[in-house]
C-alpha cells in the first residue's frame, strides 16, 4: 500500500473510533496490517480465514469495541455466510475494508474474478460500499462507512483499489 494511503487508512480508522482490527493479511494490504498490529491504539487479531474474522469482529462489537475487518475482496466470499447469518439477523455493524482485486488497472489474471463478484455480492448482502481509487479519499471514506455502519447496525464497506496500492 502506498505510504500516503496507509496513513490515510489509519487516520480514518482512528478518527472513526475504530479500536479493534481483525483480518487476514493480503499482498496489497500487508503493510497496513503490520502498521496496525504495532499501533497501541488498536487491538489487532489476525485470523485463519475471513469468516472467522467477521465472527471475531462481531464478538468484539458485542463486547463494546468498534471493529473493522481488513481483507482482500476474495475473502468476502468466505465471510458471506457469517455476514448473512450474523448481521442480517441480528444487526452487527462491522466495518469492512477490502482490497479491490479485479478493479480497473488489475495486473493479474487471477484477480479479475474477484472483481467480477465483489460488488454483486456486497449488494446481495445489502452492504453499502464505496470504491476508493485515490489515496487522498481513503480517510474520509473510512469515516463515512463507519458512520453508516453504526447508524444502520449493519456492515458497510470500503473497497481499496490498486491505485491506492502502487504508483502508475
Amino acid at each position: 500500500m502506498l505510504p500516503v494511503a496507509r496513513s490515510a487508512a489509519i487516520d480514518g480508522l482512528v478518527e472513526a473510533g475504530i479500536d479493534f482490527v481483525s483480518g487476514l493479511p493480503d499482498g496489497w494490504q500487508r503493510d497496513l496490517h503490520e502498521a496496525i498490529e504495532g499501533d497501541a491504539r488498536f487491538r489487532y487479531v489476525p485470523v485463519c480465514n475471513e469468516g472467522v474474522g467477521f465472527s471475531v469482529c462481531a464478538g468484539a462489537w458485542m463486547g463494546g469495541r468498534r471493529p473493522v475487518l481488513i481483507m482482500e475482496n476474495s475473502g468476502l466470499r468466505v465471510a458471506a455466510e457469517y455476514i448473512a447469518r450474523i448481521s442480517l439477523g441480528t444487526g452487527v455493524p462491522v466495518l469492512l475494508m477490502l482490497s479491490y482485486r479485479g478493479d480497473i488497472g488489475e495486473t493479474e489474471h487471477w484477480g479479475i474474478p474477484h472483481g467480477i463478484v465483489a460488488e454483486p455480492l456486497l449488494a446481495a448482502l445489502r452492504v453499502p460500499y464505496q470504491i476508493v481509487r485515490e489515496p487522498g479519499d481513503l480517510r474520509q471514506a473510512v469515516k463515512r462507512a463507519q458512520r453508516l455502519a453504526q447508524a444502520q447496525l449493519h456492515p458497510a464497506a470500503v473497497l481499496v483499489s490498486g491505485s491506492c496500492i502502487w504508483e502508475d
